[in-house]
């Protein structure tokens, strides 16, 4: 999409950055009158125009944050600051900050078109401003001949995107959206979400996006934060969390993992040689390591290869196996494959018609894509 017709749209030539500056929030729990902290000194920066990501369980403080953001909330200390300006005590309806929510919130009683015109018209933005606007929306979230329908005539789909549009025909510079795909069924959710991105990437819009959805974290964002009791464990982009997590809750909550214990037997040149089981693994890494450390190694199912029948593998550069269970997903069969007291998960994406294998077998490590966790991989590390 032109700048020229962002603009049109109500869209400035620069949409807005986000700043949290040691933002706490604390609750008083109703039960013992204790009190609780959701939200723990939060830092937190967002560019212009970028996608951000607040990953974590229930519980973990994200939804709390968003609050803070949008203005339904106000912590007890820090800041929040929007293009430099700072928007502790503002109202919502001040901050030019909508926050869609997976309820989609529709007034049941209007029109998808007076849904997505309600703010314009509070605006008393003139009739042929509003109605282009509105088209405008109805154009790009495919809903053309589905104004005059009420909400309860829509499929979820379609209500969320009613949600998305009302959100953004006013022409904010940022978007929230807390949990806005969870109520779609999953095929629909994967359909919206790309949407969605293709859209915020269009409009370049900033926007913050709450979920506890592994998938929808890595495929939608530019960077993903990801929170635990109120912390943030990590930001960073999505190839980053997912092979470089921080700590072994991370390296967990995001995907799954096979955690391997190794001991490290030389380190020199950004590589490591590492030995676990009589396995000796060349790794190449940033992380300091000395020789005789003991460390843990990620390792996504995906960096697991099972060895062809009667393929040669030089000796210590594998371990050998039982396969105990499989599961066929389509484009990959996942493995659990018994090795001594150890079980590996292993995605295998040698998938035809003659089906899953069984039996003995051979593990092969792609040491490229393993990466090592100091100390255990704790939550300090």
């Amino acid at each position: 999409m032109s700048q020229e017709k962002n603009e049109k749209l109500g869209f400035s030539k620069k949409s807005s950055g986000v700043v949290l500056k040691d933002v706490t929030k604390i609750f008083q729990q109703p039960d013992t009158g204790k009190d609780f902290v959701a939200v723990d000194h939060i830092n937190l920066e967002i560019k212009d125009g970028e996608m951000v990501t607040l990953l974590g369980p229930s519980g973990c403080g994200k939804t709390t944050l968003m609050r803070q953001l949008a203005g339904f909330s106000e912590p007890e200390s820090g800041d929040v600051l929007v293009d430099g300006k700072r928007m502790n005590g503002l109202p919502p309806f001040k901050r030019n900050t909508p926050l869609v929510f997976q309820e989609y919130a529709l007034f049941p009683h209007m029109t998808v078109y007076e849904n997505i015109s309600y703010g314009l018209k509070l605006n008393k933005t003139p009739k042929e401003e509003m109605d282009r606007r509105v088209q405008e929306m109805l154009k790009m979230f495919n809903l053309v001949g589905l104004e005059k329908r009420f909400p309860k005539e829509m499929s979820g789909g379609q209500q969320q995107r009613v949600a998305f549009a009302r959100a953004l025909v006013m022409g904010q510079e940022i978007l929230l959206l807390d949990e806005p795909l969870s109520n779609l069924d999953a095929k629909l959710r994967v359909d919206v979400r790309t949407e969605l991105r293709q859209i915020q990437q269009k409009l370049g819009i900033t926007t913050i996006y709450v979920t506890h959805d592994q998938d929808e974290a890595l495929s939608m964002s530019d960077i993903i934060a990801v929170m635990r009791s109120g912390h943030i464990e990590q930001i960073g982009s999505p190839w980053e969390i997912y092979f470089r997590p921080a700590n072994r809750f991370v390296a967990d909550f995001v995907g799954t993992v096979n955690f391997l214990t190794a001991r490290i037997v030389s380190a020199e040149g950004g590589t490591v040689a590492a030995d676990h089981n009589g396995m000796l693994l060349q790794i190449p890494t940033e992380v300091p390591v000395e020789p005789g450390e003991t460390v843990t190694l990620v390792v996504r199912p995906e960096c697991i290869r099972l060895a062809e029948p009667g393929e040669s593998v030089p000796e210590g550069k594998s371990l050998e196996g039982q396969i105990e269970n499989y599961s066929f997903l389509g484009r990959i069969i996942r493995y659990w494959v018994r090795v001594g007291e150890e079980q590996f998960i292993i995605d295998d994406a040698n998938v035809d018609l003659s089906g899953a294998r069984s039996g003995a077998v051979q593990l092969c490590l792609d040491t490229r894509k393993l990466h090592i966790l100091k100390d255990g991989g704790s939550h300090d590390t």
